[in-house]
């Protein structure tokens, strides 16, 4: 058995480790291979779609919370949702890329909301088993197990698939997903559950009573609007790159290994920042570091590249998108009532993924008219007005735990 802290931290990292490997993988190596097939930017921004159980989780997020309510009920939700999503992972392996795409794409759709069901179940877990003080950690952990997930799944398996090809290296996925539930199992968690017994059952109407408590409204327009400033560039990185000549193997490796390393790099130290200075404080750093990276990238298309260019500047975007990722984490995990700790912070992520998802789809279509330059142009003045706005999007309150019951 774990002793309980380092326990508490392998279990989540396996977690989001599990569900962000496949996820990342059929997200973001399809639009290389769509690319090298010839299909346009447009499209390649279109298959963010698959994308959207994961905006619209919220609304089962509540049943979740219901029927889970403790540790171990959340418990039995995580394993069910990994061994179908697994079971989902190795039907695709038996299809044709080419032959049979929509089915593929269907399944995945099915995938996807196996995934965006065990991260409402693994969130509420989290909030659950973790001390307010330990939440930083806990966060960075959750942002780091994330793009952990993407330099395996983006990065060393677009490298596999280019050598073994697309069934043998989904079967591995699949029997790894499964595996990633053994630290679970170990984990002896302590069998939470609200600590009031006066919580009132939730319902979906929940949904609608978190936007009405206190300084939430301000928080959902933060929410929306402070990865904006990147994720086009993120998007369209990939694209970029193909563009400039590199082929897959070294897309893995720059963008894969490199960019999602230094990521989950950040997302460590971001913690530790975040204990030291606050969020406020840190909101703005970290959005500082977006603005500098669109920048950078924008002054990229104005010239020939260098090699080292690509790299320190997917270095730069990377990390400031593993900063962001943990303070938005924080701030969310602490707003969070009492017996519905899966749905709230569900509500907050999804507002990220939903604004995240606009811009995704939309940058191909703006790459595809105006160049990456235009593009990343935009990129630079969102980023800026972010960093403008953040005082007056953000402001400490208490927490909303025994508002709206």
């Amino acid at each position: 058995m774990f002793k309980q802290s380092g326990g508490k931290y392998a279990t989540l990292l396996s977690l989001y480790l599990a569900q962000s490997i496949p996820m990342s993988f059929f997200s973001t190596v399809m639009p290389v291979i769509m690319r090298e097939e010839a299909y346009s930017l447009t499209d390649i921004g279109l298959i963010q779609l698959i994308k959207i159980p994961w905006i619209i989780k919220f609304l089962w997020a509540p049943f979740v919370d219901s029927t889970g309510k403790t540790t171990t009920g959340h418990r039995k939700w995580i394993i069910g949702s990994e061994i179908f999503y697994a079971i989902i992972i190795l039907s695709i392996s038996f299809l044709n890329f080419n032959v049979d795409f929509g089915l593929i794409i269907i399944l995945m759709l099915i995938a996807f909301t196996a995934s965006a069901t065990q991260d409402i179940a693994t969130d509420a877990f989290a909030i659950l088993v973790l001390k307010k003080e330990e939440r930083s950690t806990g966060n960075s952990i959750q942002a780091a197990g994330s793009f952990l997930g993407t330099l395996t799944g983006s990065g060393v398996l677009l490298i596999i698939y280019h050598y073994l090809g697309w069934q043998y290296l989904l079967v591995g996925l699949a029997g790894f997903v499964v595996l990633a539930l053994l630290p679970l199992m170990f984990y002896k968690a302590k069998h939470a559950a609200p600590k009031s017994e006066n919580v009132k059952p939730i319902s979906m109407k929940d949904i609608g009573l978190f936007f009405k408590a206190p300084g939430n409204m301000r928080r959902v327009a933060l929410l929306a609007v402070f990865y904006s400033g990147i994720i086009g560039v993120l998007t369209m990185l990939k694209p970029y790159l193909v563009d400039l000549g590199y082929n897959k193997a070294e897309i893995g490796i720059l963008s894969g290994v490199h960019g999602a390393a230094f990521g989950a790099a950040a997302a460590f130290i971001a913690g530790r920042i975040l204990k030291k200075y606050g969020k406020r404080k840190c909101l703005r750093i970290f959005a500082l570091f977006g603005f500098l990276a669109s920048t950078y990238f924008f002054m990229m298309t104005q010239i020939e590249p260098a090699k080292y260019m690509i790299i320190f500047g997917i270095a730069l975007l990377w990390s400031a998108y593993g900063m962001s990722s943990v303070v938005i984490y924080t701030i969310s995990m602490d707003n969070v009532r009492e017996g519905r700790e899966g749905t709230d912070f569900t509500i907050q992520i999804v507002i990220t993924h939903l604004s995240s998802l606009i811009i995704a789809v939309s940058s191909g279509k703006v790459a595809n008219s105006i160049g990456y330059e235009g593009l990343f142009m935009i990129e630079v003045m969102i980023g800026l007005l972010v960093l403008i706005s953040i005082g007056k999007l953000y402001k400490e309150h208490k927490s909303i735990a025994d508002e709206t019951r």
